[in-house]
C-alpha cells in the first residue's frame, strides 16, 4: 500500500485527486495539507490532516505527494517533496516556466524519484475516441484539426488565486490541457502563431487564447475563452473524406464533484446524445454516423503511477512530455506579443 500525502484541498484537491486516489486499488489517501480547515477529514474520516507541508515532508511513512495548490507554487513545493525523498504528482502546470520544469526532472533524476504530471484530459472520454477515429483513419487525410474548451464565465473566479496575473491565466490552466494533448496525437511542430488576450471587464490575466500549430500538412487550432455563451465543438476533425464533430466537454469532473470515491460500474461512459458523430461522403451525399465512445478513466492515470513508484512500469506522462508543454505555451505567448509565427527550436530540448 502506498501512502500518499495530499498538499491542498481546494477544488484540484477535493474534486480531482482525493477521489481519484481513494478509488485505486493500492493507493491510500493517508494525510493532507490544510493550513486552517479540515475539510478532508469532514469528508475522508481517519486521513491525517497537518499544518505545514514541513510536517507532511516529515512523514516517513509518506512515499508519494501530490501537489494541488496555486500554480505558482507548483515549484517550490515539488521541488521540496523531492528533496525530502518523495515521489511527487503535479498538478497542471507543473511549473511557471519550462525552465523550472526542467530544474524538477533533473533533480528528479538525480535523486531517484519520479515527478508526474497530472495530464488527466489524456484520459478524457473524448479525447480517446478522438484518437481512435485518427488511427482509423476513419476520414481520410486530416486537413485541419480545431480543439476548443470554452466557458461561460464573466465574473472572477470563486478562486481569487486564479485571477492573479502570476498564475499565469487561462493559457496555463487550460492550454496546458489541450497543448498536451495535441502533441500527444501529432507530435512536435514546426511553428506556431497565437493571440493571447484579456476580454473580460477589470485587470487581471489573460482569459482568451487561440494557438495555430503548424505541421508540414495541417495545421491544429486550439482555443479557450471565458466568454462563450455557445461553446463550439470541443473537437472537429476535417479530412479529405468528411469530418469528426464532437460537442461538450467530458462528464467526469462534474462526477467528481458529487463524490468521495468512485464506486458506479459504468464510470466515464456518455449517454447516447453526448456522442460524437462522422460525416462522411457517400455517393454524393452526407452521412452522419454517431460513434460510440470509449470510456474516461481518470483513475488510469493514478494507477499508472502506483504502478511506477513500485518500478513496474513507466510513468503515465513524463517530464519531458511537461517541458515541450510548456515551452511551446513560451512560443505562443512569445507568438503574441511580437504578432507573427515562431519557429519552435526542439533542439532545446533538456537531455
Amino acid at each position: 500500500m502506498i501512502r500518499v500525502g495530499l498538499v491542498g484541498f481546494g477544488m484540484a484537491g477535493r474534486v480531482f485527486h482525493a477521489p481519484l486516489i481513494s478509488s485505486v486499488e493500492g493507493l491510500e489517501l493517508a494525510a493532507v495539507v490544510e493550513r486552517h480547515e479540515n475539510k478532508a477529514a469532514e469528508r475522508y474520516p481517519g486521513i491525517i490532516t497537518y499544518r505545514s507541508l514541513e510536517d507532511l515532508l516529515a512523514d516517513a511513512s509518506i512515499r508519494l505527494v501530490v501537489v494541488a495548490t496555486p500554480n505558482s507554487t507548483h515549484f517550490d513545493v515539488a521541488r521540496r517533496a523531492l528533496e525530502a525523498g518523495k515521489h511527487v504528482v503535479v498538478d497542471k502546470p507543473v511549473a511557471m516556466s519550462s525552465q523550472q520544469t526542467a530544474e524538477l526532472a533533473a533533480l528528479a533524476h538525480e535523486r531517484k524519484r519520479h515527478i508526474v504530471p497530472f495530464y488527466n484530459r489524456r484520459w478524457d472520454s473524448d479525447f480517446r475516441t478522438l484518437k481512435k477515429v485518427i488511427h482509423e483513419q476513419l476520414i481520410g487525410r486530416i486537413v485541419h484539426v480545431a480543439s476548443h474548451f470554452d466557458r461561460w464565465r464573466p465574473a472572477p473566479s470563486a478562486r481569487a488565486w486564479k485571477d492573479n496575473a502570476d498564475e499565469g491565466g487561462i493559457l496555463l490552466d487550460l492550454g496546458t490541457h489541450i497543448v498536451d494533448q495535441a502533441l500527444l496525437l501529432f507530435g512536435k511542430p514546426d511553428a506556431v502563431g497565437a493571440e493571447v488576450l484579456r476580454e473580460r471587464d477589470g485587470s487581471g490575466p489573460n482569459d482568451s487564447f487561440t494557438i495555430r500549430l503548424h505541421y508540414p500538412d495541417y495545421i491544429v487550432t486550439l482555443g479557450a475563452n471565458l466568454l462563450s455563451s455557445l461553446a463550439r465543438p470541443r473537437f472537429h476533425l476535417r479530412g479529405t473524406q468528411g469530418n469528426y464533430w464532437k460537442w461538450g466537454l467530458d462528464l467526469q469532473e462534474a462526477e467528481l464533484n458529487k463524490i468521495t470515491r468512485i464506486t458506479s460500474t459504468h464510470w466515464g461512459e456518455e449517454p447516447e446524445g453526448h456522442w460524437g458523430a462522422l460525416n462522411i461522403e457517400v455517393d454524393g451525399g452526407m452521412v452522419a454516423r454517431p460513434i460510440r465512445p470509449l470510456p474516461g478513466d481518470y483513475r488510469l492515470f493514478y494507477s499508472a503511477v502506483r504502478d511506477a513508484v513500485l518500478g513496474k512500469a513507466a510513468p503515465p506522462v513524463s517530464p519531458l512530455a511537461a517541458w515541450r508543454t510548456a515551452r511551446l505555451l513560451e512560443w505562443a505567448l512569445t507568438s503574441a506579443e511580437q504578432r507573427r509565427n515562431i519557429t519552435c527550436d526542439w533542439c532545446q530540448e533538456p537531455a
